[in-house]
């Protein structure tokens, strides 16, 4: 990853009410922005469902930026970034903050619309409309992001059990908890570290055995 820019990608996910991880947020942009923007338009589920488009997203909810230092960060060409910004900036998923002359040229500095993204479902067989789909793109970028990390301190783990619907709930409302106890930590002069919290029905499962019943 370049890092010229001094921009971090960051995908920490605010709990939404639904059992998966379904949003970026952070508390640091330099910029005004609403607090929650509702998205259900499949035209903004596609634009958030692309890798790409969601890393800038992530990475816009440090602080503004330009498409040059977007594309240092990501160590992607300019016109691809760029490419990927008009297409959030039409869906109205990003907007542009502020701007600078730089000699005869206006430099655009994007930010994002808001701080959380809560995904809602569409009536639509589209698999890339898919709540979960879009959930999973995230945890897929948090995956990239844990990859190329250099803190052996890190704590990750799976785990897998049959739960009643009482005790999902439970752990539900433990989770968002624990979401906002981390955003409320957030200290503007501290290292920047990513927490990513998934809980969902798994659709890939094994009946009880035999000796269970």
């Amino acid at each position: 990853m370049g890092s010229g820019s001094g921009l971090t990608p960051s995908s920490p996910c605010q709990w939404s009410g639904i059992a998966v991880c379904s949003a970026i947020i952070d508390r640091s942009p330099d910029y005004e922005l609403e607090d929650v923007l509702v998205v259900q338009d499949p035209k903004q589920l596609r634009a958030l469902g692309d890798f790409t488009r969601g890393r800038i997203i992530g990475l816009l909810g440090q602080r503004a930026a330009s498409t040059t230092e977007l594309a240092t960060a990501m160590d992607m060409p300019k016109g691809t970034v760029g490419h990927h910004l008009k297409v959030l900036e039409k869906a109205g998923l990003v907007r542009v903050v502020r701007t600078r002359q730089v000699r005869a040229l206006t430099e655009k500095y994007y930010g994002r619309v808001a701080r959380l993204y809560e995904l809602k479902g569409v009536d639509s067989d589209a698999e890339d409309l898919r709540a979960g789909a879009i959930s999973a793109m995230m945890l897929r970028q948090v995956a990239e992001e844990a990859a190329s990390g250099t803190d052996e301190k890190g704590r990750t783990g799976v785990g897998r059990a049959r739960l009643s619907e009482k005790d999902a709930a439970r752990f539900e409302r433990r989770l968002a908890r624990l979401q906002d106890d981390f955003r409320d930590a957030a200290d503007p002069a501290g290292q920047l570290y990513v927490l990513s919290v998934a809980l969902f029905r798994s659709a890939i499962t094994l009946p009880p055995s035999e000796s269970d019943a």
